[in-house]
Order: structure tokens, then C-alpha cells, then sequence
């Protein structure tokens, strides 16, 4: 069974054995960071192609008998504040990943950071009164090396003004707002126990989902008709 170290103190905290137990899947993985990345992109560059170019309506000079090459226009894409020629344009960078294969991929990397020992876990109310020197002596008794990525979920915003400004943190992140680009850039995982099942419920399909804390996982009967 895997499992995450506890930084708040405690016992290691056992991981969901669908999430954190996948093996890697390179290409899956270098799609959906490629994904990401693409749709960051905003995609507004632009030139001006002859026809958008102010002026250069008259003919330079006649067409024949000045010994000089035949011209039409000053903005032909040869002369000096022409137009360009097949220029980048406004465009969108997105393509789709399939819900199956973004989860497969979050698994591939959750399940790196749980072999590596690069995930843990800490308890955020230790944080509710803001405090750099704490969190930065949270990391450093860790024995993180490396960029470490926090994890919390949108209730927890209050712990994260303790960790925003520390050099050795990548990025605070909502456990909704992580993905997988984000999880390979950083070295380290530190994220809440919260999170960290909200990461978990994000990787797993509905039929992997564990049951929800405190209800037993009880099930109904099927109805038949």
C-alpha cells in the first residue's frame, strides 16, 4: 500500500491504491502536459498582409522605360514597410484530450510522486494565522530538494498565504486548478489530506471513486424493473 508522510505529525497516511499505484505511461503523460500548455496559449499574434497596410494604393513609378523593376504598390511584401507574407494570425493552440486518458495521465503522476516519496501531507490549520517562518520550517524539516507544489482545497485559501511568497515554492494551487503540467514541473507535493482525496477523486473513474469519509460505503439495492 502506498503511503505519504505527515508533516503535522502522526502516522504515514495511506494513499488509494487506483491512484497512486499506476504505472507511468510517458507518451499519455507528454500529451496532456502538451494539452495544458497549448491552452495557455492565447494565440493573438498577428501581422499585416499588403492588404491591411496603410497606403501604397498609387503605382511607385511607370511600368515601362525607367530601367527599374515593374512595381504596383509600396507595401508589396519586397519593399521596406510592406505587408508579410504568410505571417502568424489569431489562432487557437487547443486540442482535445479525452476525460479517460487526462485521468490515466493524472494517475501516471501522482503515482511517480508516490514512488519517489515527493508527496506528503500537513494539516492547514496550523496555518490559519499566516506564517512565512513556519511554512518554511515545515519544508525544511522535510528535507525537500527541489520546487514543491502546495495543494489545498478552495477553504483552506487562508494557509496559503503562509506558503505564496517562499522561494522554494513552485505554486499554491486549488486541488480543482492542479494539473498534470503542474504536477511534473514541480519536485516536491505538499498538499492537505482534503486535497489530496480531491486529487485522487480526480483520477479515478467513477467506479474507482472510494466512498466518502464517515459513511461506510454502504449501498443500495439495485432496482429492477
Amino acid at each position: 500500500m502506498p503511503s505519504a508522510r505527515n508533516l503535522s505529525g502522526g502516522d504515514a497516511v495511506t494513499l488509494d491504491d487506483a491512484a497512486f499505484t499506476a504505472s507511468f505511461n510517458g507518451p499519455l503523460v507528454h500529451e496532456s502536459v502538451r494539452a495544458e500548455m497549448n491552452a495557455r496559449r492565447q494565440g493573438t499574434h498577428a501581422t499585416k498582409t499588403r492588404g491591411n497596410v496603410r497606403g501604397g494604393g498609387a503605382k511607385p513609378w511607370r511600368q515601362k522605360g525607367t530601367g527599374r523593376a515593374r512595381a504596383g504598390s509600396s507595401r508589396s511584401p519586397i519593399w521596406t514597410g510592406g505587408g508579410t507574407v504568410f505571417g502568424p494570425q489569431p489562432r487557437h493552440y487547443t486540442f482535445k484530450v479525452n476525460r479517460k486518458e487526462k485521468r490515466a495521465a493524472l494517475r501516471s503522476i501522482l503515482s511517480v510522486h508516490a514512488e519517489r516519496e515527493t508527496l506528503a501531507i500537513f494539516d492547514p490549520k496550523a496555518f490559519d494565522t499566516p506564517s512565512a517562518k513556519a511554512a518554511t520550517k515545515l519544508i525544511a524539516d522535510w528535507g525537500a530538494k527541489g520546487s514543491v507544489l502546495i495543494v489545498l482545497t478552495d477553504e483552506q485559501d487562508q494557509a496559503a498565504l503562509s506558503f505564496r511568497n517562499l522561494q522554494q515554492v513552485r505554486a499554491v494551487l486549488p486541488a480543482g486548478g492542479v494539473g498534470v503540467v503542474d504536477l511534473v514541473g514541480a519536485a516536491n507535493v505538499l498538499a492537505s489530506q482534503e486535497a489530496l482525496d480531491a486529487l485522487a477523486a480526480r483520477a479515478n473513474t467513477p467506479s474507482q471513486a472510494p466512498p466518502a469519509r464517515g459513511t461506510g460505503g454502504d449501498k443500495t439495492d439495485p432496482v429492477e424493473d
